[in-house]
């Protein structure tokens, strides 16, 4: 495969990486790529921090799985370059190449969209992020899309505040609520019971809130497709048989994963212990959000390209 070259200016800028790199102890150096480089020989040149390597196209991961060098996936066009960024952070996050309030270096094309011309230092922080559109999309599911996005953005503030200083866990399973119902029982009295459906409706602010209070309560939120909690405080008894998940997750998602494969609902889980929210389809995790801002904070030492102005 033959490998692009580096010109002076991004050679000049893959020093300065390695300089930041070193002064400010970062985790990584992340390089989101358009050319498919000698990447071994770019790992060699900045010294023991390891360099991410996150594209969409297909040669360039080639060459970094040739090159033996950790690299992940990011969304292709026409999102912005900073967009491009936090989804590859989150996918190094995910795949446990970073962790939330790391310092990283990133590399990128800002200007020619192909060749290194730019340079920041990312400080990922102490928060949780909320899922765009697109990745709600690739769920492939009949639940519509406002209705997964109130319930992920609304389990993502439980995992992120939590309630009166505490860490709280949390479960929802959205869609298929008959089938829910059916598959699980009632723990405790059920506030939400007895309530016109148009006031259980999570398009309320105030429903919502309740929500947030309730979430210290034992058991799972019902929520139907149009979006209105049908019960809360439902115990799943969806048998468990035949999944894999990874280790250290608890009872919670088991139940979550049980509950998604029986039922054909999304189940979204909110862990207690650390805020991390896993989104669940067919009894498998398929989204994950970890502790990470996507408005993150950009620190004032960006340098970007020269200009080309006389």
């Amino acid at each position: 495969m033959a490998r692009a070259q580096l010109t002076p200016h991004s050679e000049g800028l893959l020093n300065a990486a390695k300089t930041l790199a070193d002064s400010h102890k970062a985790a990584a150096i992340v390089l989101l790529a358009e050319r498919a480089y000698n990447f071994a020989e770019i790992q060699t040149r900045v010294g023991p921090t390891p360099i991410i390597v996150a594209s969409d196209r297909g040669d360039v991961v080639e060459a970094a799985e040739k090159d033996d060098v950790n690299h992940v996936p990011v969304i292709e066009e026409p999102e912005t370059r900073q967009m491009q960024l936090v989804s590859a952070l989150l996918e190094a996050i995910a795949d446990e190449l970073l962790k939330s309030g790391d310092t990283v270096v990133a590399l990128y094309a800002a200007y020619d969209r192909e060749e290194l011309d730019s340079i920041s230092i990312l400080d990922l922080s102490e928060h949780l992020t909320k899922l765009t559109s697109r990745d709600l999309q690739r769920l492939e599911t009949t639940v519509p899309l406002e209705t997964l996005r109130l319930v992920v953005n609304l389990a993502v503030d439980i995992g992120k505040e939590g309630r009166e200083g505490k860490p709280v866990g949390a479960l929802f399973v959205v869609g298929n609520h008959r089938r829910v119902l059916a598959q699980s029982h009632e723990q405790i009295h059920d506030p939400f019971k007895g309530y016109p459906r148009k006031e259980c409706s999570l398009r309320q602010a105030r429903v919502r809130e309740s929500v947030k209070e309730l979430a210290q309560i034992d058991g799972a939120f019902v929520i139907s497709a149009d979006g209105v909690v049908e019960a809360a405080g439902r115990i799943l008894d969806a048998p468990a048989e035949g999944l894999t998940l990874s280790k250290g997750l608890g009872a919670r998602h088991w139940a979550a994963a049980a509950i998604s494969k029986t039922t054909d609902a999304i189940a979204i889980a909110v862990s207690e212990s650390t805020g991390t929210v896993r989104i669940f389809k067919d009894g498998m995790v398929v989204l994950r959000i970890e502790p990470i801002d996507r408005a993150m904070k950009w620190s004032d030492q960006e340098q970007q390209g020269e200009s080309t102005a006389g």
